[in-house]
């Protein structure tokens, strides 16, 4: 069964609001990272991964909901999968809409695959998880 165990937000200040977190609910770092689209902070509580971007391309930053790149707040969800092609099937089923978009400007290194789901809501999904969260069938 897939497993919400990434949540990412934007913001301005990925600082302040990684500190937010780790003092108002004990979050613990366990990484950072930066590249050509984004500066990373990613916290975890063990079981659940939230990565706290500040985005430097309007592309990744927007949504493609309709609201722009400008949007602060959580930007996109991940649920860690089992079996990935089944995962596809059920997101086409469901009529998710894959982000084909994202592909050229997603890094090299990423293990995610997004989709468009219901009112916009962008979605990751991945079997190779994120770093603090525990896999689904633990």
């Amino acid at each position: 069964m897939p497993k919400l165990r990434h949540i990412a937000i934007h913001t301005k200040d990925p600082e302040k609001t990684a500190e937010f977190y780790k003092r108002a609910f004990e979050m613990v770092e366990v990484g950072r990272g930066e590249s050509s689209e984004a500066v990373a902070i990613g916290l975890s509580d063990g079981d659940l991964n939230v990565t706290v971007l500040r985005f430097k391309k309007q592309e990744m930053a927007d949504r493609l909901d309709g609201l722009g790149p400008d949007v602060l707040g959580i930007h996109h969800m991940g649920f860690w999968v089992e079996d990935v092609e089944e995962a596809r099937r059920r997101l086409r089923e469901a009529g998710a809409e894959y982000r084909a978009d994202l592909e050229g400007v997603m890094t090299p290194d990423s293990h995610e695959e997004k989709y468009k789901g219901p009112d916009g809501v962008m979605l990751d999904i991945s079997v190779q998880g994120w770093t603090g969260a525990r896999p689904p069938t633990s």
